[in-house]
């Protein structure tokens, strides 16, 4: 009852990267250096600059306790305009797990950003190096690539087209993986373990490790879904009528948007 009561307290808000403060920031990276090797101070400020904003996640003292940064992009695919949202990393402590803080605000930026494009669908762009990021796209999205039942195939063009553009010296593009090589951050150890009985019950974790098998030590599996207006009308139906995740291995279209977009609880 005591965690449950820590996620319900927490309150996210979205702030443009210029307007949040040297103390959040500080905060934020305390948060990231928990969970990330191989980090430090400047290469996390040099990624932050790229973003347009962050969702910052704070609990009842004020204190951030997680974070989720965002970055608005156009990119051509086949000579046409694709609006896309990039999600960089998202990290929440572990006793927050679990908490829908963020999915609300991330929701509701979505829907303001349709509202800003209406004839266009939104693509949420996201790279997972672990397997919690990638159940969000698997049990969340009603059109999302890749996937295990082959499903939606043409949006590999919207995913090389993205990768090409933001990532190209580091987009391999016939096994569609970005690898950043053996400077980049993986996640520590224990925070997103895939063992043996979690593929042979979750058809979507075995799929994550058999498109990404080397994502222990970094490597990226690109991966992209797709808002429409039918998409987000179907996402708020599921959405209204779940219950908070636990953060655990749920199988895919049961689990909660939880905690990360490129996150910490899973990567």
């Amino acid at each position: 009852m005591k965690n449950n009561n820590k996620r319900a307290a927490l309150n996210a808000t979205y702030a443009r990267v210029g307007d949040i403060d040297v103390h959040a920031i500080r905060q934020m990276y305390a948060v990231y250096s928990q969970y990330y090797e191989n980090t430090a101070w400047d290469i996390f400020l040099h990624d932050l600059s790229k973003k347009t904003g962050a969702f910052i996640m704070r609990n009842l003292s004020g204190r951030v306790v997680g974070f989720s940064t965002i970055m608005t992009t156009d990119t051509k695919v086949h000579g046409k305009s694709v609006r896309g949202v990039f999600s960089g990393d998202t990290i929440i402590e572990r006793a927050y797990w679990g908490s829908r803080a963020l999915q609300f605000a991330f929701y509701r930026f979505m829907i303001a950003e349709k509202a800003r494009y209406p004839f266009q669908k939104i693509h949420w762009f996201l790279i997972s190096k672990g397997f919690k990021t990638y159940l969000l796209l698997a049990n969340n999205f009603f059109s999302f690539y890749p996937r295990p039942d082959g499903q939606d195939e043409h949006l590999a063009d919207v995913v090389d087209a993205y990768c090409e553009q933001m990532f190209p010296a580091y987009y391999d593009r016939d096994k569609r993986i970005l690898d950043f090589g053996g400077d980049y951050q993986p996640l520590r150890g224990d925070v997103a373990e895939i063992t043996d009985r979690m593929c042979q019950e979750n058809e979507a974790i075995r799929f994550f490790q058999e498109r990404n098998p080397e994502w222990q030590r970094g490597t990226e599996l690109p991966c992209v879904g797709v808002f429409g207006w039918s998409d987000m009308a179907k996402y708020a139906v599921r959405f209204a009528s779940k219950k908070a995740s636990k953060g655990g291995t749920e199988t895919p279209r049961q689990s909660g948007v939880v905690v990360k977009l490129r996150s910490a609880s899973g990567s």
